[in-house]
């Protein structure tokens, strides 16, 4: 940070930030936050005679500065000189966070010679006394933010002993509702979704029906491409996850119950930054809520049993790895993970089978598959090099990309100069300068000429987006699969899992009919390759 003694000009600006408080008092339909401080700094300013120049609006929230884009954006510019001074409501709306936030906030205005306009008091970096007030007052600050801090979370597991929910967002199956005549949330059931749930649960503890009558569990992965299958949709995503589909299935939220503090935030210094994760808290706050349950306690406590024998180790930390594929390949009938079927009397060679018992996919030899899977990698790669090298000699990659970006940044422009004319067109209806078919002509051509451009750049950014693929594989991927390729065959299991790991997402396994005698090398089954680069 450079050492400026003063401003280089007498311009001012103010910042504008939302407490928690500020929160909460909106939803009691106190009014904007925002444009009730905006008013109060502009009345002060007009009082003093100092115009505002540039208003800086924090709308996200964020206790550090690393968490507020508008702050850092403030600093940068009062470290550049750029303001004389900052109209604030309060000191406290600069630095809430910890002691080094504190710290860097105060040297850059302490630095900068930038003051501090608050309606209370203007304070002066170059003044000493006015210096200790501005730190004891953010220190002040960061006490009674611990001690809302504290507040909220004791109110919180308070709210949760009562069976009320304290999640902003309600999971699937569930809409989140205030509770009549009294402060709190609760969960109303969303039928269309609860529905999804149950068959979730129910695929997952009692299986599918098959066509010879019995039943058949399916895992998550299943379950998800399930209700993709069916075009059952989760609220975000275009697709159900194996993630989303175990977190539902330990929430339980859908047997009744409310928790919180599952996710314990964990921090820790690494590299001299700190960072934070978020760990499961076996021992959170769990109590009955107020809630209808889409699912029974007795179903509940099944599908986590279910989960606990599903994660028994595939390969102890003792034994050492057999299976080139482990973790690879998948049935495509059922959706299980192939495994491994060690040599026995009957089969003198390691076989990749179907762990579901009642899947009819037909086992073959792993060397066999291995065989094609390293016969599919040659072609793929050789006329992917093809596709690139032509790629490169009509357009080579960085130069198009740069194009591109330019042709984004020129179109931004145009379009901020069209959003502006509009603006000035509805200026000049208001002044009755246009007539109302004038402006609404107007009004078309310039949206028109707006999506247009926008349209424009979503290709382009589609374009970049092929351009860095193709770069990546030039430098990274097509690398990695010829090291493969001139390594596999003297390679360990372990080692050969590893390589095909770093060039192949998933494979999917069919196979109808077994092997007639004699032709135990027919490779008849087929394999759905899908590289972790698209084709």
């Amino acid at each position: 940070m450079s050492n400026k003694p003063n401003p280089t000009n007498a311009d001012y600006c103010a910042y504008l930030r939302k407490s928690r408080a500020d929160r909460d008092a909106e939803l009691r339909g106190e009014g904007d936050t925002l444009a009730r401080h905006r008013k109060m700094l502009e009345e002060l300013s007009a009082k003093m005679g100092i115009p505002i120049k540039k208003f800086y609006s924090e709308v996200v929230s964020g206790d550090t500065i690393a968490d507020r884009p508008v702050m850092r954006e403030l600093l940068q510019d009062v470290e550049r000189g750029k303001w004389a001074g900052v109209f604030v409501v309060e000191v406290e709306r600069l630095a809430r966070g910890n002691t080094r936030d504190q710290g860097i906030v105060s040297d850059y205005f302490k630095y900068s010679g930038t003051k501090i306009i608050t309606p209370a008091k203007t304070y002066d970096p170059e003044n000493e006394f006015d210096e200790e007030y501005f730190e004891f007052g953010l220190f002040m600050a960061r006490r009674e933010y611990k001690t809302i801090n504290r507040r909220l979370q004791r109110g919180r597991i308070a709210s949760v002993k009562e069976g009320k929910f304290v999640s902003s967002t309600a999971p699937y199956g569930y809409a989140r509702v205030k509770i009549p005549n009294e402060k709190g949330y609760t969960l109303e059931l969303n039928e269309e979704e609860a529905s999804v749930v149950r068959m979730i649960f129910d695929w997952y503890c009692n299986g599918i029906t098959l066509k010879d009558g019995t039943r058949s569990r399916l895992g998550a992965d299943s379950i998800a491409r399930r209700l993709d299958s069916l075009g059952i949709r989760p609220r975000i995503s275009s697709r159900w996850s194996r993630a989303t589909i175990k977190d539902m299935l330990q929430n339980p939220t859908y047997c009744g119950d409310v928790r919180f503090g599952y996710r314990a935030c964990i921090k820790q210094v690494l590299n001299s930054n700190v960072t934070e994760s978020r760990v499961v808290n076996e021992e959170c706050q769990q109590n009955p809520g107020m809630h209808p349950a889409i699912i029974s306690r007795d179903l509940f406590q099944k599908a986590q049993e279910a989960r606990m024998e599903n994660r028994k180790c595939t390969v102890p930390s003792s034994a050492v790895l057999q299976n080139p594929l482990s973790g690879l390949v998948y049935c495509k009938k059922c959706g299980a993970m192939m495994t491994r079927l060690a040599p026995n009397s009957r089969n003198k060679y390691s076989t990749l089978k179907c762990p579901n018992k009642y899947c009819g996919n037909v086992s073959s030899p792993i060397s066999l598959v291995e065989e094609q899977i390293i016969i599919f990698l040659q072609g793929w790669l050789e006329a992917y090099r093809v596709n690139a090298q032509s790629v490169e000699r009509h357009a080579p990659v960085d130069k198009e990309i740069k194009l591109l970006n330019d042709c984004i940044l020129t179109n931004e422009n145009e379009i901020s100069k069209l959003k502006s004319q509009l603006n000035k067109a509805y200026d000049l209806l208001e002044q009755d300068v246009y007539t109302v078919d004038v402006f609404r002509e107007r009004q078309q051509a310039l949206t028109h000429d707006i999506e247009s451009l926008s349209r424009t750049n979503e290709n382009h950014k589609a374009s970049i987006v092929k351009y860095e693929e193709l770069k990546y594989s030039h430098e990274r991927f097509i690398p990695q699969v010829v090291h493969l390729l001139d390594t596999y065959s003297s390679c360990s299991p372990s080692v050969r899992n590893h390589l095909l790991k770093e060039v192949i997402e998933r494979i999917e396994y069919q196979k109808d009919q077994p092997n007639t005698k004699g032709r135990l090398l027919n490779a008849n089954f087929s394999l759905d390759i899908h590289p972790r680069l698209p084709h």
